[in-house]
């Protein structure tokens, strides 16, 4: 099934993209570290054209990719979206020179790019970023790292930024990162500036993660990495603005990637018990797992057309597209968890051995119900959304 929107144009292309993710990316994604940038995956994805579409294509656009990536290989799919998710405020926000330097290198898949927002004490509340400004440094000394990331002022329009990254997508192989440090202390959300940060900057260091995922996930840490007004990616104290539009621009997308994998899912399953013997007929002849069966692909009928309904709403300009995203994003993200395991629970033992195919969407489908916004956050935007409709009557 598939949406009523769509054209047979864009029903074509993502016949297309599934075929090149199986037969291009696929093999490459085989040969790549778990935990470890892939830069020939993502090279190719350049090559493809696919990178250099992130900065031209619309929200549905970018939600067909995604979900049909993700059907035939997790890894091509998440490479491109964090290609899209680090460099989209250097694309909607940077200068002309932050985006000459960056943004050929990233669509041709040669500059590996992150957004760097979570800190160990700032997750699901991104405002809580630590309200603390470094004093200007003395000659021969150094404080040491704050636990949050702040940047503290250095001389006119020059801050030194100091503190911790956490749970970052490339990290630590990424060329560059969009890093939001607290500016102002005391001004919550307010007080916030997004940064292009290079990686060579002094003072910049990383590790990895041993994540469930097996995307590279690590830490960064800031010791008076300097940055200047050059870096400043919108305006000063407004970074939170630029947080806020590419994470709605980019949850929607995050149910298009769910979408895909609980498609892929639901696949394997009707193929698994329309040939699997059981009880004297095949497994899809109980009407226990046929009706479970059934389940699975409304629920995710139903979570493709609400993706596709907020990306739409996000390309027209509607003004509520922040509860859209967040209804798409939770609704997608918790129907792929429901459909992977119970695809898991129809095929049994043979689907939690290592490298079959439900083994490792298991692994991967997790992850997007906490990353981007928690499912608990996502249900904190559409009450907040729905009591101030009720109040604005």
């Amino acid at each position: 099934m598939t949406a009523f929107s769509l054209e047979p144009a864009q029903l074509a292309w993502c016949a297309e993209l599934r075929t090149l993710a199986a037969e291009r990316l696929r093999p490459l994604a085989d040969k790549g570290e778990p935990g470890q940038v892939n830069r020939a995956l993502v090279a190719e994805l350049g090559g493809l054209g696919l990178l250099g579409r992130l900065f031209t294509a619309g929200a549905l656009d970018l939600c067909l990719m995604r979900e049909s990536l993700a059907y035939a290989c997790t890894e091509a799919e998440t490479a491109l979206a964090l290609q899209g998710l680090g460099a989209h405020p250097v694309h909607a926000h940077g200068t002309r020179e932050q985006r000459a330097r960056w943004l050929p290198r990233v669509a041709d898949g040669t500059a590996i790019a992150a957004f760097a927002l979570s800190e160990p004490g700032a997750g699901s509340d991104a405002a809580a970023l630590e309200l603390r400004a470094e004093p200007e440094v003395p000659q021969g000394g150094r404080p040491p790292a704050a636990p949050a990331l702040a940047a503290g002022p250095d001389g006119p329009a020059r801050w030194r930024l100091t503190g911790e990254k956490c749970w970052i997508s490339n990290a630590p192989e990424a060329d560059f990162y969009t890093v939001f440090a607290r500016t102002t202390p005391g001004a919550g959300a307010r007080g916030v500036t997004a940064f292009l940060v290079p990686a060579d900057r002094p003072g910049l260091t990383g590790r990895g993660l041993d994540m469930l995922s097996p995307h590279p996930i690590g830490a960064l840490g800031f010791d008076a990495v300097p940055v200047t007004a050059d870096d400043v990616l919108g305006e000063v104290d407004r970074g939170f603005r630029v947080a806020m539009g590419t994470l709605n621009l980019f949850r929607p997308s995050v149910g298009a990637f769910a979408v895909g994998m609980a498609q892929a899912a639901l696949d394997a399953t009707v193929a698994h018990t329309a040939g699997r013997d059981a009880f004297g007929g095949k497994l899809k002849d109980l009407q226990t797992v046929a009706h479970q069966v059934a389940e699975m692909a409304l629920r995710t009928e139903a979570a493709r057309l609400m993706v596709h309904a907020a990306a739409s709403a996000y390309d027209a300009g509607a003004p509520d597209v922040p509860r859209r995203s967040a209804m798409a994003k939770l609704l997608a993200t918790e129907t792929a968890q429901y459909v992977v395991d119970t695809a898991v629970q129809l095929h049994g033992a043979r689907a939690l051995q290592r490298g079959h195919l439900l083994e490792h969407l298991y692994r991967e489908v997790r992850a997007p119900r906490v990353y981007e916004g928690a499912s608990e956050v996502q249900r904190g935007i559409i009450a907040k959304e729905l009591y101030a409709r009720q109040e604005a009557r």
